[in-house]
């Protein structure tokens, strides 16, 4: 069976050889441009069609800059010791692919977000592609896979947690028995509940054999 051009391209991504010579090259570009670029066609052509991209009216693709590391908070002026002051060490509480979608909607509020992926990064940054669609557009309207988009329940989802990268940070990904997500809580109450019953079923059951005992 033959190779799709996907897996090659796939394949060539995840080549150390062309992170060393290509991805250097274009990163020394990016960072001289602004966070968010408007690209003509996705710089990964599988991850974005994976996503639903299509080369048609009611796409774009844009390129997004994310700060790495975590945040710090502005110094008091009161007395406190040093290590007191927390100002370091705070993280982001969203991914960085979340933070992306995010800023890409801001830049483009009349968008909808389709989808995003990782694409580099370096000792400062992280750069991310993000695919937009325009659910007002007749291509868009009359695409019936893409219809959902003009549902009003569908507006804005990138900042109510409803793509790809917020469900992953707020656990909602389909997953077997992993912690931290909501189908392991839900399963480790449903477990707990059970042995309680079981052992409020035993304690019963001890005092009702306990009841029949002669002389008792």
């Amino acid at each position: 069976m033959a190779l799709s051009m996907y897996h090659h391209v796939e394949n060539t991504w995840q080549s150390d050889e062309w992170k060393k010579s290509v991805i250097r090259q274009r990163l020394i570009e990016w960072r001289k441009q602004p966070s968010i670029v408007r690209i003509v066609k996705p710089t990964r052509l599988n991850r974005a069609r994976a996503l639903g991209y299509k080369a048609k009216q009611g796409f774009i693709v844009v390129r997004v800059r994310v700060r790495r590391g975590g945040s710090n908070k502005i110094r008091p002026n009161k007395g406190r010791r040093p290590k007191r002051m927390g100002v370091y060490g705070y993280s982001p509480s969203k991914g960085y692919r979340w933070i992306a979608e995010e800023k890409a909607a801001r830049k483009y509020p009349n968008l909808e977000v389709l989808g995003s992926y990782y694409v580099a990064e370096d000792g400062l940054y992280k750069y991310y592609e993000v695919i937009l669609v325009d659910p007002s557009h007749p291509v868009i309207k009359n695409d019936p896979n893409l219809k959902w988009l003009q549902d009003p329940a569908n507006r804005r989802r990138v900042f109510r947690g409803l793509t790809s990268a917020g469900k992953k940070v707020r656990g909602l990904r389909k997953a077997r028995r992993l912690k931290g997500t909501t189908r392991y809580k839900w399963n480790k109450k449903i477990k707990e509940r059970e042995e309680k019953k079981r052992h409020e079923a035993n304690k019963y059951n001890r005092l009702q054999e306990y009841d029949r005992i002669p002389g008792k």
